[in-house]
């Protein structure tokens, strides 16, 4: 799964948040990871140099192999909280979405099940 994260002029320290986000994301989706070919963070400072009790914006596209992209978007206080509260978003987007798919097109997936003789 590739992750690309793009940001606005007053989010700081790009390189070592793409580093961060790429790691987190990748744990925090691994679940998921066979069905979603990208997902896109884009992280803005809605209101630049003035403080605002929710002026940081995250939001979360995951594109998934043979379906529409799915977006989330949280706002928050600090781009850590918006962050992560968009990551769980995106989890119960992605739960619910292929939760469905499971249910009405009996999806091939990979199990931990395996079958042991046992009758």
């Amino acid at each position: 799964m590739q992750v690309q994260v793009n940001t606005s002029n007053g989010i700081e320290n790009k390189d070592s948040l793409e580093r961060w986000a790429t790691d987190w994301l990748n744990e925090q989706l691994a679940r998921f990871a066979q069905d979603l070919t990208r997902i896109e963070v884009q992280l803005r400072d809605t209101n630049s140099a003035r403080a605002g009790a929710q002026d940081k914006r995250c939001t979360l596209e995951a594109r998934m192999a043979g379906r529409d992209p799915l977006a989330v978007t949280h706002h928050a206080p600090t781009q850590d909280e918006a962050f992560r509260g968009a990551t769980t978003k995106l989890i119960h987007a992605l739960e619910h979405t292929f939760g469905k798919l499971d249910r009405h097109q009996h999806r091939d997936r990979d199990t931990i099940r395996r079958d042991t003789g046992v009758v």
